[in-house]
């Protein structure tokens, strides 16, 4: 009997005593778990090489307890390191050795399944006079000789994930990340932003910034620093700032407006694409906001800056919502929208050179760049419909083809609400150029055109009255020359 139970060694895992917090009870009783060690199971319990020598009722009767010798050798231990067993196969013990269901990627041990058991009689917890209804299960915990034990585990683990780590990320390997892994972003010490990169964003705005207009804010602003003597070095910056605003809200009014053209040119969304056009718009405004920082004056030169693009959007947002729900504004409603959204640029101008302007006190130019924002937008709604060289810059009518309320369309429609005529073509927004020529023919009817070139002489007068008060303010030979000026910008404009 005894020679029928020499048992053959194999290496087995190791699974180290928890705590009852990491116990998981079952029907056969308390089951260790060896996720310290990483271990994965090796396969089904009922293993084809399961010992069948022991039964369930000599291990209940205890009479194959018969002392077995261990035969590990070195060369057998370093076998069962490499996941081999005396018998050649890989983690099978042999015929009669009983093999424990996990295999392990770290340590193993070695014993047999006799070695278990005595290993348990010696320390007194022989599982063998356990309860009849268990003796049909499998031992499930590991003996606790030391002696039995080989572990290359760690004894202190900084972290939880410190053991598992060393296993998978060891030496030098392709998987393992550089030491310094990010820490020129995460410090924020050392510069990654490129010229490139810059290019990339600015793409859509150079594009259009190399398509110049007429360029009339620049124009207006040394006009009016004849009577503000702004310092030059301010100057420049409120220069540049109005026309970054400028040219970046061009470019998402050209996207938001569905425009083919502009400048005589293909939009810039038609080349870069929306998305990228309107990030590049968007990153202009804050590039102009970082520009203002520079100013003597610049806290109230940022409080300025916010109130007008607040009221841009405004009035952006009222001239979209009119046109997006075919909704006809009164005309005190439109002039409050041309306000906020063209007039809103010419004020931002005109308030921060008077933020740094040494002699603001003895004028306020505001109402009279109000009054210029209302004049150029209606004389540019009176163009959009009716000038040749508008059509050529961006094409005939557009503003019909976008649906737009502007203020001869106002004028038509309000004329006569019971005609729908113009409200439906509106609706279309017909890019047909017979049925747009048959829209003008109908406000002419109507006499829109007419009417606005009226609004525009008004206009025109309350801009020179104001000027002569200006130059009146200011006096002397700086007065007249700022006049001078002033005079001139409203004289181009009259004959655009």
């Amino acid at each position: 009997m005894a020679a029928s139970l020499q048992q053959e060694t194999t290496i087995l895992p190791y699974i180290p005593p928890r705590t009852s917090s990491h116990r998981r009870q079952s029907s056969s009783g308390t089951a260790f778990l060896p996720e310290d060690l990483n271990i994965v199971p090796a396969g089904p319990s009922s293993s084809p090489n399961r010992p069948k020598s022991m039964s369930a009722n000599k291990r209940m009767s205890g009479t194959a307890t018969s002392t077995t010798t261990t035969t590990t050798t070195a060369a057998a231990g370093q076998q069962a390191l490499n996941g081999v067993g005396s018998s050649g196969n890989k983690f099978n013990a042999g015929a009669g050795a009983t093999r424990f269901p996990f295999k392990a990627k770290s340590a193993y041990f070695t014993s047999s399944h006799t070695e278990f058991q005595a290993a348990l009689a010696a320390s007194g917890n022989n599982n063998n006079e356990r309860d009849p209804k268990r003796v049909s299960q499998p031992i499930s915990s590991p003996p606790r000789d030391s002696s039995l034990l080989r572990t290359s585990r760690p004894k202190s683990l900084s972290s939880p994930f410190e053991g598992k780590e060393k296993l998978v990320l060891e030496g030098n390997g392709p998987f393992e990340p550089p030491r310094n892994f990010g820490d020129k972003f995460i410090d924020g010490k050392v510069p990654t932003w490129t010229a490139e990169k810059e290019g990339i964003l600015m793409g859509p705005y150079d594009y259009l910034y190399g398509h110049p207009g007429k360029d009339i804010r620049a124009q207006l602003i040394a006009a009016f620093n004849v009577w503000l003597k702004v310092p030059d070095s301010s100057l420049a910056i409120i220069t540049k700032v109005v026309g970054m605003l400028h040219t970046a809200s061009l470019l998402v009014d050209d996207v938001e407006d569905s425009s083919l053209l502009r400048r005589g040119n293909p939009v810039a969304h038609s080349i870069f694409g929306t998305a990228q056009t309107i990030n590049s718009a968007n990153y202009v405004y804050f590039l102009a906001l970082q520009q203002l920082t520079a100013l003597p004056h610049a806290n109230f030169a940022i409080q300025i800056f916010t109130e007008e693009l607040l009221m841009l959007h405004r009035g952006q947002g009222m001239d979209l919502f009119w046109r997006d729900t075919l909704t006809c504004p009164s005309e005190d409603d439109y002039l409050e929208m041309v306000s906020n959204k063209t007039g809103g640029l010419f004020r931002l101008a005109i308030k921060l050179m008077q933020a740094e302007s040494p002699v603001a006190d003895r004028i306020d130019c505001v109402p009279l760049v109000s009054t210029i924002g209302l004049l150029f937008q209606i004389l540019d709604d009176l163009l959009n419909l009716s000038s040749p060289t508008y059509t050529q810059r961006k094409g005939l009518c557009e503003d019909l083809t976008e649906g737009k309320f502007s203020f001869p369309v106002i004028h038509a429609i309000r004329a006569d609400p019971s005609n729908r005529v113009l409200i439906n073509i509106l609706r279309q927004k017909t890019t047909d150029e017979e049925v747009k020529k048959y829209a003008v023919s109908y406000m002419e009817r109507m006499g829109s055109f007419s009417y606005t070139r009226k609004v525009l002489g008004v206009l025109e007068q309350k801009a020179l009255s104001l000027v002569r008060e200006g130059e009146m303010l200011v006096g002397g030979e700086e007065g007249r020359r700022g006049a001078e000026k002033i005079k001139g910008i409203l004289g181009m404009l009259k004959a655009l």
